[in-house]
């Protein structure tokens, strides 16, 4: 996921204590609820079950390359027993333009055959058994509990979740447990669901991996990790 806290970090946010830091996250989600109010996934899906193999997908990959792939790969296999059908190699080819295909062919196998033995072939909704299906960490647990139960069991953790925690001076850590942790006690747990989304868009659209647009921040003199003040736009 590498180590965003390469990075140059403000050093009063060192000094802050908790309380201090959850008042600093509630207001900074306040902003950016306010500035992304459509906020949701951005994987197609109809069922649980799509979700859970789209996200499996997603990993070390876009999510519109995981959408253009799903749009024929649910056509072609809608359910778990569709799944352990299909012919060696072919799922594979089917699966190839997301990256490291072998490894997610593998899991989505694995995952098939444990929710036709064990679930009746469907996806359960519980933090405890989904980890108990081949290829499921909690990232993608919390995923599918969020979007497709509406369940806060967690925070989903990805490399936009990761980089914008240590710039916003919410965590230090590498491991993406860990960050979650970090993350889950700052925040309300009804937030939790969200707080994933509206970090993802703001990754995406303000604070890039590399040249992050603070001039245009909405939470820039919130954030310890901002590089240049914020650029106010006149009223006309």
């Amino acid at each position: 996921m590498g180590k965003p806290n390469a990075e140059p970090r403000a050093s009063w946010v060192d000094e802050e204590d908790l309380e201090a830091k959850r008042k600093r996250a509630r207001l900074i989600l306040r902003r950016l609820e306010k500035q992304y109010p459509n906020t949701r996934t951005a994987l197609n899906y109809e069922t649980p079950f799509q979700l859970l193999v789209a996200t499996v997908l997603s990993a070390q990959s876009t999510d519109k390359m995981v959408n253009i792939i799903t749009q024929k790969l649910f056509q072609k296999y809608r359910s778990p027993e569709d799944f352990l059908q299909a012919k060696p190699g072919e799922l594979e080819q089917d699966i190839k333009a997301s990256g490291f295909f072998n490894q997610k062919a593998k899991s989505i196998r694995g995952l098939s055959q444990k929710l036709v033995e064990e679930f009746n072939g469907q996806v359960p909704d519980t933090m405890e058994d989904l980890l108990k299906l081949p290829g499921v960490a909690r990232k993608t647990a919390n995923v599918v509990l969020g979007n497709a139960f509406g369940k806060n069991e967690g925070i989903a953790v990805d490399t936009h979740v990761h980089r914008l925690s240590w710039r916003l001076g919410f965590s230090d850590h590498d491991d993406p447990n860990k960050v979650e942790k970090d993350l889950m006690a700052l925040f309300q747990r009804n937030k939790w669901f969200i707080v994933s989304h509206l970090l993802i868009d703001h990754g995406r659209t303000v604070c890039f991996a590399r040249n992050p647009n603070c001039a245009e921040c909405i939470v820039n003199e919130l954030c310890p990790a901002a590089r240049v003040p914020a650029v106010r736009k006149k009223k006309s």
